[in-house]
């Protein structure tokens, strides 16, 4: 008996018993045991709560065959058939195993076996789906104690009312490189310390501040969660428990990986995808702070001449890297008080600042025009980009970043007009464009009475079954004599001049309207813009339209972008909260693309996130669109959501984004946004063909 054993064996039995009862009754973790004929051997009341099982189901001697076959029919997600999945289960020889459980009610479990001697052994499974709210139990037994709190995936830790060291794990002791020899029952908690310090394994304090909050935690009567970032880089989740007895629980999870990827997602709220260059939400900050500085300043609207000819001929990918090329040239040119933005496609914004006059801005426009007239490699073949620029000068020709932004728009328009491959500077007489959107506005103004909308509709497809849940919803117009004109062309305007409320009721109505003849399991979903979330009366017209097709709530999903939250906060998520009491289900879009999604999530609970397509469409290709998806789709899990991916065009795409645990899709893999009676001819029909055979062969 080593002297940890002896030390351990001192402590009255009746003392040790208690405290492991009190630390079964702290553990998260369901455990079961079970000999080498894979029978049960024992199993702790978390088991048998997380799998709704009554003693008699798993009493000593129960085959394992039978709780496996027990969580299938609980709807457990596997691959294969259900007899091959049990057999390799329960035959042969044992082995370690770590594997994620996935079940049809949302639950996500995480399940972890080990082997013990004699053949036998045990697994542990930990409800991840709300692991902020989980206890587990430990068994009662010591042997049993010992073998579980060495096998966690966390490190764990017991302390007397004496601040003395009961117990911990071994992952507790390689988390923060404490000497194993140094770490036994009795060292006080001031010596655990010292050594984590020597270790450097503790949060930028001295020792003194560390102490001194340490002990603040541990003298709380009250449950407390800690996020500590490490001097060496790791950061732990500490999750302290205080017992009856003064003494306290503690586990220790190393979140680093988890926390890179929160950091990834925040990164990516202010951060164009792609290139990695500012989005429109960082540029306006700026734009607000140049602003605020009283300083001169120009910004620069770029927009590529060739770019469309590029993606024409070489495809997509080509006009990808043909962007990031653009962008690894910008960045050479600018200084570092200056911010590059990416606004979409293939135009891009230079903030300059400070600048001293009109001839400063058009010399860095020359110098911008002249790097992307030089050629571009891509794909072993040499391109020509080329580019035009717009300037317009703060403050002279614009008080607002709304208003600047506009005139640099016009310079530029000015600038494609006059030829390409040069720049112009606002000038107040620059009303072509003006008079063009005017006469679109007139025409878009008669578009709604005139009949000139529909809607075509999109599938969104189950990514277990094939199945479709349901149709976006997606207006066009159909103008008399331009022919169809794309959304992005009319809804931005629509939205300046407040016609997108008549419209986007017309568009829920008539969406109503549609999906009330579909079967009853298949719902719509509207997008909503942030101008129609200013309109009082939102509101009462969904209600309206529901009621006036007959369609239950629960059949409508609304799509609201993050932007909808950054306007008038309070007010927007008062009218999100009385349509999800109504029933209508909320989805977040374009997740992550433009502002502080994870903000947002922690306002409101969405039903769902949908994942934007610039993430899906370089998934088989780029290892950090692949990690992205994989976060979102894990958040949106973990919080309850159902995780839909957009853009979806190849079966690659489809099997990586599947295999990440992403619960939908939509894109041409599917189909094409198509008219209401197409849609009913292709997929409702009782001549249709099988959802599942019908995707395979797309």
């Amino acid at each position: 008996m080593d002297d940890r054993d002896r030390q351990v064996s001192e402590i009255d039995p009746l003392v040790l018993g208690g405290l492991l009862e009190q630390a079964v009754n702290n553990l998260w973790l369901g455990i079961i045991l079970f000999n080498q004929r894979r029978e049960v051997v024992y199993c702790n009341q978390r088991y048998m709560d997380m799998y709704r099982l009554s003693p008699e189901q798993v009493r000593p001697g129960t085959p394992v065959g039978d709780l496996i076959q027990h969580r299938l029919a609980l709807g457990l997600e596997i691959r294969g058939e259900a007899d091959a999945y049990i057999r390799a289960r329960t035959e042969g020889a044992f082995v370690s195993e770590r594997t994620i459980q996935e079940f049809a009610d949302g639950r996500i479990i995480a399940y972890a076996a080990h082997p013990l001697p004699g053949g036998g052994g045990m697994a542990t499974h930990e409800d991840i789906t709300e692991r902020e709210e989980l206890s587990a139990r430990l068994q009662q037994r010591n042997m049993q104690f010992d073998i579980a709190i060495n096998n966690m995936s966390h490190g764990l830790c017991f302390f007397d009312a004496s601040h003395r060291l009961i117990v911990c794990n071994k992952d507790f002791i390689d988390m923060y490189g404490l000497p194993p020899e140094r770490v036994r029952p009795g060292t006080p908690l001031s010596e655990i310390v010292d050594m984590r310090f020597e270790a450097g394994s503790v949060p930028a304090m001295t020792r003194d501040e560390f102490m001194k909050w340490r002990t603040g935690v541990v003298g709380s009567a009250e449950p407390i969660d800690s996020i500590m970032e490490m001097r060496n880089g790791r950061t732990f989740k500490v999750r302290h428990r205080p017992m009856p007895d003064l003494g306290w629980v503690a586990t220790h999870e190393d979140i680093t990986e988890q926390r890179r990827a929160e950091l990834k997602i925040a990164h990516m709220a202010h951060h164009d995808a792609l290139t990695d260059l500012a989005n429109r939400t960082l540029l306006n900050q700026r734009l607000a702070q140049a602003f605020a500085s009283n300083q001169t300043f120009a910004v620069h609207h770029i927009d590529l001449d060739k770019f469309k000819s590029v993606n024409d001929t070489l495809g997509h990918h080509a006009g990808d890297a043909l962007l990031r090329g653009v962008s690894e040239r910008l960045r050479r040119l600018v200084r570092p008080s200056d911010t590059i933005a990416r606004m979409g496609g293939d135009e891009f914004v230079v903030l300059q600042i400070p600048v001293g006059d009109e001839s400063e801005a058009g010399a860095l426009a020359q110098r911008i025009i002249e790097q992307m007239a030089a050629p571009f490699e891509i794909d072993e073949q040499q391109t020509i980009a080329g580019a035009s620029v717009g300037i317009a000068m703060a403050p002279a020709d614009g008080t607002t970043p709304e208003q600047l932004l506009r005139n640099a728009d016009l310079a530029l328009y000015r600038a494609k007009s006059d030829g390409r491959g040069t720049y112009r500077l606002f000038e107040p007489a620059m009303d072509e464009e003006v008079q063009s959107r005017r006469a679109l506005e007139l025409d878009l103004r008669k578009a709604l009475a005139g009949g000139e909308f529909e809607l075509h509709y999109q599938p969104l497809v189950k990514t277990e079954s094939g199945e479709i849940s349901g149709f976006e919803a997606l207006i066009r117009w159909q103008h008399p004599q331009r022919g169809l004109i794309a959304p992005n062309d009319f809804i931005p305007l629509a939205e300046e001049i407040g016609l997108i409320v008549p419209i986007g009721e017309w568009v829920i109505r008539q969406a109503c309207r549609t999906a009330s003849r579909w079967p009853k399991h298949l719902h719509v979903a509207v997008n909503i813009s942030a101008a129609q979330f200013r309109y009082a009366g939102l509101a009462e017209v969904i209600v309206g339209a529901l009621a006036s097709a007959g369609l239950e709530a629960s059949r409508l999903e609304i799509e609201i972008t993050e932007s909808v939250l950054l306007q008038d906060k309070e007010g927007t998520l008062a009218i999100l909260h009385q349509l999800r009491a109504l029933g209508v289900r909320i989805a977040m879009d374009d997740f992550g693309t433009g502002y502080s999604s994870l903000t947002y999530l922690q306002c409101f609970p969405f039903d769902k996130i949908k994942i934007d397509r610039s993430f899906v469409r370089d998934i088989a290709t780029d290892a950090g669109s692949l990690n992205i998806v994989r976060a979102i789709a894990a958040l949106a899990n973990g919080m309850g959501m159902t995780a839909t991916a957009e853009g979806v065009e190849t079966r690659e795409q489809f099997e990586r984004i599947a295999a990440e645990g992403c619960t939908e899709m939509q894109g041409y893999l599917f189909s094409r946004p198509l008219p209401a009676a197409e849609i009913e001819r292709r997929f409702l029909s009782l001549g249709a063909p099988a959802l599942r055979d019908r995707f395979a062969a797309a």
